[in-house]
């Protein structure tokens, strides 16, 4: 993905891209979209960002409700991830600032010729389907668009395939990620926090974990999906980044 610091120019980044043969990928922006204090610096950041990706011919940029959240019970929500309960959530008070700030994001972006895709993640506030769907209801599906992760939406307990097929439509770009689901079941039942859950082995390269990617791209070009699909294991417990990325590459090349 391009990188959000200005260290070098668009024009000496698509230079070294381009030497490798390599496309720069959706950008990501993550900041404390529900606190209302915060929305005039971030929809500014997002608007500059944007900028330099469209520089780059980058058209997407994911963005993800990041932070620190305390909950009602005195815990962080990185504490509770994947096991967070109904009342671990926003308010709505909070949940409309979101909104707000993420229509306004979304415009803004959309000005530079970059479509905005919010990206759900465990141990944020915008974690489970139930929580991505309070949102959906609130947002401008004509400046807001998706770019989920379907490795989170499993780990939270939800099913990327049918969130997939539900939303086809304004999925514009997407984390294929894979986990292995006796982490997330031993991790949810012994209540483990974000930490526990990545150094446990959460995550897993493609094919090798619970997500059904077959059925997952089989949803979106039923739905004409064109966009980029980033390959994602946060985490390897093998050997090396080469093995992991190696073995993804295979198992996605198999697929056809």
């Amino acid at each position: 993905p391009l990188p959000r610091l200005e260290d070098r120019s668009t024009a000496n980044t698509r230079k070294l891209f381009a030497e490798y043969g390599l496309t720069p990928a959706p950008g990501y922006l993550g900041a404390p979209l529900w606190q209302a204090d915060q929305r005039e610096s971030v929809v500014a950041e997002a608007r500059r960002f944007a900028h330099r990706l469209r520089d780059a011919d980058c058209t997407e940029l994911y963005v993800a409700a990041g932070g620190p959240y305390v909950t009602a019970s005195g815990q962080t929500r990185r504490e509770l991830a994947g096991h967070v309960g109904p009342d671990d959530g926003l308010s709505d008070a909070e949940m409309s600032t979101l909104a707000a700030t993420l229509n306004e994001i979304g415009a803004a972006t959309l000005d530079e010729g970059v479509r905005s895709c919010f990206h759900n993640h465990v141990g944020q506030v915008i974690e489970t389907r139930a929580e991505f769907e309070r949102l959906l209801v609130l947002v401008d599906p004509a400046v807001v668009f998706l770019g989920p992760d379907t490795g989170h939406l499993a780990w939270a307990g939800d099913d990327p395939v049918t969130f997939c097929r539900d939303f086809a439509d304004r999925i514009k770009t997407i984390h294929l990620k894979d986990i292995d689901p006796a982490v997330a079941e031993r991790g949810r039942a012994e209540g483990w926090d974000y930490p526990a859950f990545k150094d446990g082995g959460i995550f897993a390269e493609l094919g090798e974990g619970c997500v059904d990617f077959p059925a997952i791209l089989g949803a979106l070009e039923a739905a004409g999906f064109a966009g980029w699909m980033v390959v994602e294991t946060d985490v390897t417990q093998k050997q090396s980044a080469l093995e992991s990325a190696t073995i993804s590459r295979t198992y996605l090349r198999q697929l056809g």
